[in-house]
Parts: C-alpha cells; sequence; structure tokens
C-alpha cells in the first residue's frame, strides 16, 4: 500500500496508545504483521522535550521504517515548532491527535476536544503543514464531539484543504469515549468526501471484521487498537485472511511464549529493569487473559518483585497450557471482548 510517500507491506495500522504504543510495542506489531505504527502522542510542550518519558517517546533508535510520531496540543505554533523537533530526532510522519477523548487531554482543549472548534482545527493545521514542508503530516479524529455534533466530514475537507495527507477515525464521538458501536456509516461517508486515504478504526477485532469494514467503509485500512494488546499476532491473522479468505490457527502456547518473551526482554532493555518489570505486567496480563487459570495467575505475578520472577512464571504458566495442549484456547467471555475490542 502506498501511504503518505511510503511504501508498506499492507493496510494494517496500530492505533497510537498512550503507555502501550512504545518503541518494543511498535517493534513487535510491525513483526507481527503491522503495515505501519504510530507512536504514543508526544507534548507539544517544550517544557517537556528534556523529560524522561517524552525522550522514550521519542526514541526510534533501530525500528522499522516508516516511523510515525504523533503529536498533542492546542497552540499552532507550539505544534509546529513539535513538529520541527520530532522531526529532527527522527519522524518520517507527522500524526495530529484530534482523538483522544481522555480528560486530561480534553480539559486542555486538546485531543478530540479540539472538535469543537473547527476553525483552531484549520489553523493548527495549517500551521504543522508548513512547518515540515517535506515531511507527510496525517490526523487522527473522531467521528464529532457528541452525537448532535458529528462534523468529521467537514473537519476532513479543512484537513484535505490544509494538506493533510491521511486520515484516520475512530468510529465514535468524544462524548461516547469507548461507549456504544463505532459508526461505519460516518467513516463511510467521510471516505466518499475526500480523495486523500481514509483508515477506519474501531471495534475491529477479528479478521472477519476486519474485512467487512473495509468492505462496508470503503477506507484505504483498518487501524487496530485495544485487539492488539496482548495479541499481536492479530496482524498476520487479518493479512492472512484478506489475503485468501482463510482464518489462520491459533498461535502454538510456545510461539505465544516466545513472543511475550522477546516482549518483556525489550521492555526491561528500554525502560530499564526497574520499571520494566512494571510496565510489564500489564503486558503479562493482556497475553493472558481469558486463558485457562489466568486470573489466579496474574494475582500471583502482580507481587513478584525481580525479572528472573517474571519469566519463570510466565515460563510456568504457559508451559502447563501447552501440556494440555499446544494451541492456545480462550475462554468464550474473552472472545467476545476481542470482537468489541477497538
Amino acid at each position: 500500500m502506498e501511504f503518505a510517500g511510503f511504501r508498506l507491506r499492507n493496510r494494517l495500522f496500530v492505533a497510537p496508545m498512550a503507555g502501550v504504543t512504545d518503541r518494543p510495542f511498535r517493534q513487535l506489531c510491525k513483526r507481527m504483521g503491522a503495515g505501519l505504527a504510530v507512536s504514543e502522542m508526544v507534548s507539544s510542550n517544550s517544557l517537556l522535550y528534556g523529560s524522561g518519558k517524552t525522550r522514550r517517546r521519542a526514541n526510534h533508535d533501530g525500528e522499522v521504517a516508516p516511523v510515525s510520531v504523533q503529536i498533542a496540543g492546542a497552540d499552532p505554533r507550539m505544534m509546529a515548532d513539535a513538529a520541527r523537533h520530532n522531526v529532527d530526532n527522527g519522524a518520517q510522519i507527522i500524526d495530529i491527535n484530534m482523538g483522544c477523548p481522555a480528560k486530561k487531554v480534553c480539559n486542555v482543549m486538546a485531543g478530540s476536544a479540539l472538535l469543537q472548534d473547527e476553525a483552531l482545527v484549520g489553523r493548527i493545521l495549517d500551521a504543522v503543514v508548513r512547518a515540515v514542508p517535506n515531511t507527510a503530516v496525517t490526523l487522527k479524529i473522531r467521528t464529532g464531539w457528541n452525537r448532535e455534533n458529528r462534523n468529521a466530514p467537514r473537519v476532513a475537507r479543512i484537513a484535505e484543504s490544509a494538506g493533510i495527507r491521511a486520515l484516520a477515525i475512530h468510529g465514535r464521538t468524544r462524548a461516547d469515549q469507548y461507549m456504544g458501536s463505532a459508526e461505519y456509516d460516518t467513516i463511510g461517508l467521510v471516505k466518499s468526501l475526500v480523495s486523500i486515504p481514509v483508515i477506519a478504526n474501531g471495534d475491529i477485532g477479528t479478521p472477519r471484521k476486519a474485512r467487512d469494514v473495509l468492505e462496508q467503509t470503503g477506507c484505504d485500512g483498518v487501524m487496530i487498537g485495544r485487539a492488539a494488546q496482548g495479541r499481536p499476532w492479530i496482524f498476520r491473522e487479518i493479512e492472512h485472511y484478506l489475503a485468501t479468505g482463510r482464518e489462520m490457527a491459533p498461535p502454538l502456547c510456545t510461539e505465544i511464549l516466545g513472543v511475550l518473551k522477546t516482549h518483556l526482554a525489550d521492555l526491561y532493555a528500554f525502560y530499564g529493569e526497574e520499571t520494566g518489570l512494571c510496565i510489564a505486567r500489564k503486558h503479562i496480563s493482556w497475553y493472558t487473559k481469558g486463558l485457562a487459570g489466568s486470573a489466579s495467575f496474574r494475582h500471583a505475578m502482580n507481587r513478584l518483585q525481580t525479572v528472573d520472577e517474571q519469566l519463570g512464571a510466565i515460563e510456568q504458566f504457559f508451559g502447563s497450557l501447552a501440556e494440555d495442549g499446544e494451541r492456545v484456547r480462550y475462554a468464550a467471555d474473552n472472545q467476545a471482548e476481542l470482537e468489541l475490542a477497538a
């Protein structure tokens, strides 16, 4: 797929997720079949450039191209400066966050709160595009501020006029947060109104759902967020299904253990063992959710204090699963959750 001046292996995108899409996760998803992975959002506040968190979010050492960095803020000048700063530090695509529904972001009129002010949207987009004329700029939005104000079609036209190269849309309003079902009709309408690539996001948790959303909306690609947490192989599953019409067999327990251990090693190296140990807990929980005995395992695992103990625990857990059968079997309630995951 041609996207923002780059040739991608497919039309599958990793959604930017704060606290999740760090460099280890992005690299893993790309290895597992994602065409592009967008970074967790980086603040446009220059006062934070020197913080450890911001420096890690701007660390792209060894990352497979193209490197897409999402910036967040509400001031056109600061957003322009942030775009230049991140391009100077390795970003090959700048993505603008106008889709985050979190209160701490919206309360400062950033993220999806910006959808309330279309004039400001235009000023921000114009400023960022002008600031990095040799770098593709993309945009992530929601369908609107609330159900009475679904203005994604107007925002999409503003974006296209400003020179935005591609648009990702989460199929809910800001007021909806993650409740209800994604509005694929609205996404499809936007796709029909603009000539730039449009990426559909929301409630895509299985290969069949990915195919159905692509067919229903006519979009150029799909963006996967929560459904990839603890299941990064979803990208190769979707890629295979779109190419062949056949579903892949579930991964072997031994393969999941190998993927998880590699992921954890990257986390320990990236954050340092102490912080990496803590961050690894949520990923281990996602990898094991819905598997037999996982509730008691997670409870015990969250109390472990060393890397060796953590690695030993997952070896034992997946080793016992492999004794009962080589392929994973998720509980029925977890399958339902996967269908609803964004």
